[in-house]
């Protein structure tokens, strides 16, 4: 039987009703690290909760035959080998979520793959054959960017985007730096996983993500095949004007920082009311100095973002948006001083990738729809290197980064089922 032939365990990926209950018991038992009373998550990236998930994660790898590395910036690999030197098909998420999150976003990616691939596994078993493709698992260190600035670190350092020292350096609002989080919890690797000097090279990447919109759950549609990515700006602002005191300062005397950032936040808003549907924006983070009732802010530091389908788009809003702080140095007699935090285009995903998964779920008689991804994902920096595949499932009411989060059981295992499927055939060569 040659690779690309599907063996039954691959023909109904997950159809078996035990490899579902089977699943859904460890994405509970998963969920249960970091868990909010709302029934939600909290286990920002390198905090302990997040160090005990990639235990729980460590352990299950093992168990089932894979072989666990984290490289340098503290991303995790579950790794099977079958034949040395050829390519490695990459499979995975993020485990870190939000402040008060959802328990899907991202965990359920990692989990997914983790199940799908070992399916993928089992079934070569079975039939006797070997892939054409060694198989890891892996868990993006710090997609969020919630804890550690920017987002989507892990992945930014492993595709050459984000540098190394530039990353081990970055700390959170205590001072405590990447370096340092991920020395605390076990997950600082020594060397690299992959690259030149491993003898170990990426030849395609796959992801399944929650929507985190709400196009699938409008459209009662089960699988998203992403063809494309919006653009987004992020950046870090600082306003700064002047402290003084409350009641005895006039208001004409006043150099008010939070006064200066409030008009930014108007802003951004009146930004999105222009341009519609086609721009998102939005001011997600907002410290201030000195934070006292009685005292007029000095500064304010505020990260901001900007989001569109259309590059040219996002470049007239960036522009739009320059002209504007300007215009609110002299209104609220303050300075702002702004820089690029992050920054990616919008770009398409490979075509072969998109239509590999159409064909799966047409196989499946699963249903399904091209989607836009509007949320930066760990996928969106490994398609620029190498052949990606994007799924998501649908969000129910498009809630996300938030506790009432949810994915029914059915759509998570359909898209376990799915991306067992695509890897399979994935790793029988159908992007090579």
């Amino acid at each position: 039987m040659s690779d690309q032939t599907l063996s039954p365990a691959a023909t109904h990926p997950g159809r078996d009703a035990g490899d579902n209950r089977s699943f859904i018991d460890d994405f509970v038992e998963l969920s249960a690290f970091g868990a909010t009373p709302a029934g939600g998550v909290e286990r920002q990236a390198a905090t302990a909760e997040d160090g005990e998930m990639r235990s729980w994660l460590a352990a299950w790898l093992d168990r089932n035959g894979f072989t666990v590395e984290f490289d340098r910036v503290g991303n995790m690999f579950g790794l099977r080998e079958f034949a040395p030197g050829a390519p490695w098909l990459l499979a995975g998420s993020h485990l870190d979520s939000q402040p008060r999150g959802g328990k899907y976003d991202g965990a359920y990616g990692v989990l997914a793959a983790a199940h799908a691939l070992h399916r993928v596994v089992r079934g070569h078993e079975t039939a006797g054959t070997v892939p054409g493709f060694n198989f890891a698992v892996v868990n993006w260190f710090n997609e969020e960017g919630s804890r550690f600035k920017p987002s989507m670190m892990g992945s930014g350092v492993f595709t050459g985007k984000i540098p190394l020292e530039k990353a081990l350096t970055t700390t959170d609002v205590t001072g405590v730096s990447v370096g340092e989080a991920l020395g605390a919890i076990g997950s600082l690797g020594a060397g690299d996983a992959f690259g030149d000097g491993t003898g170990r090279q990426v030849g395609a990447y796959a992801e399944i993500h929650i929507e985190q919109g709400r196009e699938l759950d409008k459209s009662g549609i089960v699988l998203g095949l992403v063809d494309s990515t919006w653009g987004a700006n992020k950046y870090e602002i600082a306003v700064t004007g002047a402290q003084s005191h409350t009641g005895a300062t006039a208001i004409a005397d006043r150099q008010d920082a939070l006064y200066g950032a409030a008009l930014v936040v108007v802003a951004l808003r009146e930004l999105a009311d222009r341009f519609g549907e086609d721009l998102h924006t939005s001011c997600g983070q907002l410290t201030v100095y000195p934070n006292s009732p009685v005292v007029v802010a000095r500064e304010v530091y505020l990260h901001l973002d900007l989001r569109s389908p259309s590059d040219d788009l996002l470049d007239e809003a960036d522009a739009l948006l320059r002209r504007r702080f300007a215009e609110i140095e002299v209104q609220a007699d303050v300075q702002i001083e702004r820089r690029f935090a992050h920054t990616w285009k919008g770009q398409q995903y490979q075509s072969e990738g998109v239509d590999l998964a159409a064909q799966v779920v047409t196989d499946l008689g699963v249903s399904s729809m091209k989607v836009q991804t509007r949320a930066g994902h760990d996928s969106t920096n490994m398609k620029d290197t190498v052949p990606t595949v994007m799924l998501f499932v649908p969000s129910v009411d498009g809630v996300s980064h938030a506790e009432n989060e949810y994915t029914t059981d059915e759509d998570l295992c359909t898209g376990v089922d799915v991306l067992t499927e695509v890897l399979h055939r994935m790793a029988g060569g159908a992007l090579s």
